[in-house]
C-alpha cells in the first residue's frame, strides 16, 4: 500500500493551504514570500489538483478513478468530485470529530475501530450513503487513545450533512455534502480542466 509521507506544514506552504484545513494547529516560522514566478495555467490547474489530493491523502490513481465516477453523475463535474471525497469513511470520521486530523481518521478505519450500519469496516476510502450510521465499535470505546481523540475534538463543529451523537458516538449521514460545505479554498474547475486535455 502507498503512503504519503511528506511534512505535512512543508507541502501546506508550498499549496497555499492552512495547517488547519489538514486539522493541525501549528505554523511554519520561515518566511511566507510568495513566488515572484508567474505561475502558467497548466500549473496552476496541476497545484488545485495536488492540493485537493493533499487534503484527502488520495493517491494519483484513486484521484483519477474518482474524476471519472464524477464525470458519469448528472451534476457539475468539480462539485461531484468534491461530494465523492467528503463522502469517504476516513473524512466523514474526521469531520465527526472521532480523529484529529484526516491522517488520524485513516489509521482508526484501518486498525477496524469503526462500523458501518453495525458492520465493522476497515476501508478508509468506503463510499458512505445518506443514511448510514457511522460508529466507533463497542470494544474500542473503552481504548485510552480513542477516548482521548474524542475529548481533544469534542469542541469541532460537525457540518449540517452529517448529524453527531456524542454520547452515543454515532453519527448519520443526514445528506451528501454540497459545495457550501467545503471549509477550505478550491477552484474545482481548475481540476476539471486539467483533466480534460
Amino acid at each position: 500500500m502507498a503512503k504519503n509521507t511528506q511534512p505535512i506544514l512543508k507541502r501546506c506552504k508550498k499549496l497555499g493551504i492552512e495547517p488547519g484545513v489538514m486539522g493541525v494547529n501549528k505554523s511554519s516560522n520561515r518566511n511566507a514570500q510568495p513566488s515572484r514566478k508567474k505561475q502558467s495555467e497548466y500549473g496552476m490547474q496541476l497545484n488545485e489538483k495536488q492540493k485537493v489530493k493533499f487534503i484527502y491523502g488520495v493517491l494519483e490513481k484513486q484521484f483519477a478513478k474518482y474524476y471519472e465516477m464524477a464525470v458519469k453523475k448528472q451534476a457539475i463535474t468539480g462539485e461531484a468530485l468534491l461530494t465523492i471525497l467528503e463522502s469517504r469513511l476516513d473524512n466523514v470520521v474526521f469531520r465527526l470529530g472521532l480523529a484529529s486530523t484526516r491522517r488520524d481518521a485513516r489509521q482508526i478505519v484501518n486498525h477496524g475501530h469503526i462500523t458501518v450500519n453495525g458492520k465493522r469496516v476497515n476501508i478508509p476510502s468506503y463510499l458512505v450513503k445518506v443514511g448510514d450510521v457511522i460508529s466507533v465499535k463497542e470494544k474500542s470505546r473503552s481504548l485510552e487513545g480513542i477516548k482521548n481523540k474524542i475529548e481533544a475534538n469534542s469542541g469541532r463543529i460537525v457540518p449540517k450533512w452529517l448529524d453527531m451523537n456524542k454520547d452515543t458516538l454515532e453519527g448519520k449521514v443526514v445528506a451528501f455534502a454540497s459545495r457550501d460545505d467545503i471549509d477550505y479554498e478550491v477552484e474545482e474547475h481548475l481540476i476539471v480542466e486539467y483533466y480534460s486535455k
